[in-house]
């Protein structure tokens, strides 16, 4: 992880330490980190993407990731809730129209819109380019009436970036996306949120009806793919990548302190060579994520947005997330290992690396890696040279 400017490193810091005070209350009542995205809105850190003149941080992809990483150190619920906003404002960023991005971006910046992703749907399998939902238009307003079975953190978002059909689509496949405050839809919650791990993301079920000013089209009606491939898939792959990252590396450093504490000196042997194997493994497993995270971020920020569709950066991008989700949860794996039962598998432990395993159990989850495996199949058909990203 690169090294945070000393201004943006400081407005960090009482953010991480507010997630780290509220981690373990989060997970326990599956409960929003409330607290941390407070800490995050009078940081200004909502902002992190926005562009000076909005009034933002104008920070880039490479601050996100890093920034995420830090808060994934000590919850990665609060982590996947602040890189997941920072998608959204992206978008919003190189899609949305000027007149939007005007009303919109400055809001963000001051800390008074966190942004909500409605983009799951029911009987479509997780399939982001395609939508059962249709839309119609009246005068100069789109009405929609639009279930979605998870939306991290939508109770307490005060803005959605919202997918469904463009209106008269003729395939499923014409899905626009949509900007809509709060207040300009009736919002339902439908059920709770009970769930092993990243009990924190508060991902219920919700139904938003109502209808959003035409202008409010992120991109244009019924080419969500191209923001996709430019920001919303990358993004996602990057930022959770980021996240998970983060978390395992937070539990390999609190447990390398506390061998090196000196009580676990007294007990512990290690010049064991199966402890040290065990370290070496895991600091192996972080490594490795570490480099193909940085690489796949220096190849998002040098390709146009034409490139970040061709082959080569869709195999990087998504051989980086199944990457990330199979390796940070073996790192932790190889902790449990390590430390034995009483630290590594009993709850409310100081190393909290049960609750750690929990959350990145989801990480293969999380837009399936089997469905990432059958797309990066086919696109290796079609790149006979193996070209590398």
């Amino acid at each position: 992880m690169r090294a945070l400017d000393p201004a943006l490193a400081e407005r960090v810091a009482p953010v991480v330490a507010t997630v780290e005070r509220h981690a373990a209350e989060s997970d326990e009542k599956a409960t929003f980190p409330q607290q941390g995205l407070t800490a995050m809105r009078t940081s200004g850190l909502l902002g992190l993407l926005v562009p000076a003149h909005y009034g933002g941080l104008d920070g880039g992809v490479c601050d996100l990731l890093a920034v995420s990483q830090l808060i994934a150190r000590q919850d990665l619920s609060a982590a996947m809730v602040f890189a997941m906003h920072g998608q959204q404002v992206a978008a919003l960023v190189r899609h949305g129209n000027e007149d939007l991005r005007a009303r919109v971006l400055s809001k963000v910046a001051r800390g008074e819109l966190y942004l909500g992703s409605v983009t799951t749907e029911a009987g479509k399998g997780g399939h982001l380019l395609s939508s059962q939902t249709g839309t119609r238009r009246t005068d100069d307003f789109i009405e929609l009436d639009r279930t979605a079975p998870i939306v991290t953190g939508g109770v307490h978002a005060d803005a959605y970036l919202i997918t469904a059909l463009a209106p008269d689509a003729a395939s499923d496949g014409q899905v626009s996306l949509m900007y809509a405050e709060r207040d300009q839809l009736d919002v339902q919650v439908l059920g709770g949120w009970d769930p092993m791990g990243m009990r924190g993301t508060h991902s219920v079920p919700m139904r938003f009806t109502g209808a959003v000013p035409l202008d409010q089209v992120v991109g244009a009606h019924g080419d969500f793919r191209r923001v996709t491939v430019d920001v919303f898939a990358p993004l996602a792959h990057l930022g959770w990548s980021a996240c998970w990252l983060g978390t395992a590396a937070g539990a390999l450093s609190r447990t390398l302190r506390m061998l090196r504490s000196p009580d676990e000196r007294r007990r512990r042997d290690l010049k064991s060579e199966l402890l040290l194997t065990r370290l070496s493994r895991a600091r192996q497993r972080v490594d490795t994520v570490q480099a193909m995270l940085s690489h796949a971020a220096d190849v998002y920020g040098a390709l146009s947005e034409q490139e970040r569709g061709g082959a080569p950066w869709q195999l990087l991008v998504n051989a980086l997330k199944v990457t990330a989700s199979e390796q940070c949860l073996a790192a932790v794996e190889e902790l449990v290992e390590l430390v034995g039962l009483r630290h590594g598998y009993l709850r409310n432990q100081p190393l909290a690396l049960e609750r750690v395993l929990r959350d990145l159990r989801s990480a293969s989850l999380n837009y399936g890696n089997d469905r990432l495996h059958l797309a990066n199949g086919a696109l290796s058909l079609l790149d006979q040279e193996a070209t590398l990203a």
